[in-house]
């Protein structure tokens, strides 16, 4: 998931975590349209009120709404996401604070994530795949479009609809490697469909079908909820990404290259993985960088062009350069690396350090922010990046003789 850096502010706690797994269940839970019901009222529906009986009810208006029963699918597995707490919720999602410390607790006054937001149908047998849907079913096992959501009929005759916020997936190119590319960022409709955005977020107007387009997750793959960013990865995929292992590994190998910082003399080096999740305090040896450079530094307390944000303009004394000076962090979540490179570059305006090619992905993806723009973000802490230079390659000065 997008912003939480390996952990959540207060630990994963049951369904709320910051990664979720998904495995073969014991038994099929999945679920396919069945039966169609056209009635007077959604209240005279045997369906909608037998609570064994999936269901998606489309209110057309005052007199009519069509209910459609769903079906136990014994090939299927069904996993929901949303922002509820509810039983039928597998896994329970947060708004993403943009540049929250990990510690922090920062109430939200009013989520723009679904209670129901979204399920993810996985088929059983290989090759397992894994297909997104708008919108979950709640506790009594409906879902309900009511008469101001955005809804239609297709030529074929099924019905199909938009949540409030709607659900929004992009596919990389390429796949999540090296060479990957951003995709397009597509509406999922409620029965899997992709649509091209809707004029506004919350807009009644469905965007144009693409035909051409399918809701199969691939590794790499967005869904943004309106709130939260989810990463999917699949465990192929995964297979070809760093361990925390490896990272840990990385870091301890830039740290035994015992970097100085050149004005003090210093030796720095970055906190273990586990301080590096939570960013409640700075210790004696962590490193800083002219965001502007990229001069990698201890922490001194001159060279200031502003006293009421006394880190946001500073002069480098190495270059004199003057821009942002932070301390860095590295990227402690292994599935937003796409590849198994060295830390070497910052994001700006954050300082999560990553590899070059994941910092230079990330850089260039544009996420959804708020239900009416797009900024790139640092995967780690969603912190908008800077649009005339999203990254920063470190200079690292080495020990002197």
């Amino acid at each position: 998931m997008i912003r939480y850096n390996g952990s959540l502010p207060n630990g994963d706690r049951g369904r709320r975590k910051s990664r979720f797994a998904l495995y073969r269940r014991t038994k099929a839970n999945g679920v396919k349209p069945s039966t169609v019901h056209i009635l007077n009222t959604p209240q005279a529906s045997k369906a909608v009120n037998c609570k064994g009986q999936h269901s998606i009810s489309y209110t057309l208006s005052r007199n009519q709404t069509v209910v459609v029963e769903y079906s136990h699918d014994k090939d299927t597995d069904m996993f929901q996401i949303g922002r509820s707490t509810e039983s039928p919720i597998d896994f329970v999602v947060t708004d993403t604070i943009a540049g929250g410390q990990e510690g922090e607790e920062t109430p939200i006054t009013q989520s723009t994530i679904s209670r129901f937001a979204c399920r993810v149908v996985c088929e059983r047998n290989p090759p397992y795949t894994a297909r997104i849907y708008a919108a979950g079913f709640d506790s009594s096992k409906n879902i309900f479009l009511g008469e101001k959501a955005a809804k239609w009929k297709n030529p074929d005759g099924h019905m199909d609809g938009l949540t409030t916020n709607g659900v929004l997936v992009m596919h990389p190119k390429g796949g999540f490697t090296e060479e990957s590319k951003p995709g397009v960022w597509r509406e999922i409709s409620v029965c899997g469909d992709v649509y091209t955005l809707r004029e506004t977020r919350s807009a009644q107007t469905p965007g144009k079908l693409v035909e051409n387009e399918s809701n199969i997750l691939q590794d790499g793959s967005l869904v943004d909820l309106c709130g939260a960013t989810l990463l999917w990865r699949t465990a192929e995929g995964l297979f070809h990404t760093p361990t925390q292992k490896h990272l840990e590994a990385l870091r301890q190998e830039i740290n035994a290259a015992r970097p100085q910082c050149p004005v003090g003399l210093n030796t720095l080096a970055f906190p273990s993985m586990q301080r590096s999740r939570a960013l409640s305090s700075l210790e004696d040896k962590q490193p800083w960088v002219y965001l502007a450079c990229g001069h990698v530094h201890g922490y001194h307390n001159w060279g200031h062009r502003s006293e009421q944000e006394p880190n946001t303009q500073r002069e480098c004394p190495m270059c004199r350069v003057v821009g942002p000076y932070v301390p860095l962090w590295l990227g402690c979540e292994p599935a937003f690396y796409v590849d198994t490179g060295a830390p070497t570059h910052a994001f700006v305006p954050c300082g999560h350090v990553c590899s070059e090619k994941s910092v230079k992905y990330w850089a260039e993806i544009p996420l959804p922010h708020g239900t009416h723009a797009f900024h790139a973000a640092c995967p780690f802490c969603a912190t908008q990046l800077s649009l005339t230079q999203g990254c920063s390659k470190l200079i690292f000065q080495g020990p002197v003789d």
